[in-house]
């Protein structure tokens, strides 16, 4: 899901950290960690290896259309619908369906994860900071997830994770050269949020989600201008508008006049006004992005009036955390992962040993 061009990452939710639980596959805490990973999930059937699986009535789980345990744990690596998969694949019928679970060592979850978050061919600087960052959200997002039966999705929800399918020589070499570091802060893995452009300047975490993060602050990124995403310009009807503002319970009408009246510091849009043939309403920035489509972006302007507004911005995401493709302008400018790290996340400590270890 979610093409290389623009590297996804969604859905980012700010928690408080919790206790460190992550294990290794032998019980022994501060080794290499085993994450857990969302394949699947719904009441669809889905072929794992040779078998078919699917909800069955009463809450069973049906085997090639017979019953069978509620839940089975097949060793990898292993077929799940069109990927292979290490580790091992836990398939569990619960309320919620039918779910399909990948586990297995955090290094080669990276090493399926890496070049779908990142292009291959970029210099290697970028793709050892971009394993540490993927390090570093997977093991936070394991300590908030450990009571539930999976610590990541697959998808842009979480961070896109291909399997063996995805797995590449560079993956592995950027993985390896940066083994078992995490980036924490006070001790914890931090949330290491990332996006693909940020149009010139990062956002801070209390503008985008509410709620400060210390790491997560506002910075200038300069050379982004060969992202796709530096610049682009969306057409949206009014007609078009006004129907996608009222889904959002924002019943003005065929949209007259948008005017931005509010941006963030980081001059992302925070309130706009929006005039309708029935009425008129402020709305957030993120509620006005939805509406015109799901922009690339916060960070633009609108132009045009009754009939067709242009939505003419810069950026690619949330804006929070670090950029891609600043990240990559700094490698070509000399930097290493560690000042790429440095810059985007100030303040937060490298340490060795999946965060357990001294610091680096």
């Amino acid at each position: 899901m979610g093409g290389l061009r623009r590297a996804p990452l969604a859905a980012l939710a700010v928690a408080a950290l919790l206790p460190a639980s992550l294990v290794r596959a032998d019980g022994a805490r501060g080794g290499e960690p085993v994450v857990r990973v969302l394949l699947h999930a719904g009441e669809d059937a889905v072929q794992v290896g040779e078998a078919r699986y699917r909800p069955g009535p009463g809450g069973k789980l049906l085997r090639n259309g017979r019953p069978t345990a509620t839940r089975i744990a097949l060793p990898g690596p292993i077929r799940v619908g069109k990927g292979r998969y290490r580790g091992r694949v836990v398939v569990t019928r619960s309320d919620g369906g039918l779910h399909v679970v990948n586990e297995l060592p955090l290094e080669r979850y990276l090493e399926g994860t890496l070049l779908k978050e990142v292009y291959p061919g970029w210099d290697a600087a970028v793709l050892q900071a971009q394993a540490v960052v993927a390090r570093s959200y997977a093991l936070h997002r394991g300590e908030q997830g450990r009571e539930g039966m999976w610590d990541l999705t697959s998808g842009t929800a979480s961070q896109v994770y291909g399997g063996m399918d995805a797995e590449a020589e560079e993956a592995a070499r950027a993985v390896a050269d940066t083994r078992g570091e995490v980036l924490v802060w006070e001790g914890r893995p931090i949330l290491a949020a990332y996006h693909s452009a940020s149009g010139g300047r990062t956002a801070s975490a209390e503008e985008v989600w509410g709620q400060p993060v210390p790491y997560l602050v506002s910075v200038r990124v300069d050379g982004e201008e060969v992202s796709p995403d530096t610049y682009w310009r969306i057409p949206v009807s009014a007609a078009n508008l006004g129907r996608a503002l009222a889904g959002l319970g924002w019943p003005v009408g065929r949209v007259r006049e948008v005017r931005v009246v509010e941006r963030s510091p980081s001059g992302r849009v925070k309130r706009a006004e929006v005039r309708g043939t029935r009425s008129a309403a402020t709305v957030s920035g993120r509620d006005l992005r939805r509406a015109a489509g799901r922009l690339p972006s916060t960070m633009f302007e609108v132009r045009g009036d009754d009939g067709e507004f242009l939505f003419v911005g810069s950026g690619y995401g949330h804006g929070v955390g670090m950029s891609q493709w600043g990240a990559r302008a700094m490698a070509q400018r000399g930097a290493d992962y560690r000042e790429i790290l440095a810059w985007f996340y100030p303040g937060a400590r490298l340490r060795g040993d999946w965060g357990f270890g001294e610091e680096l």
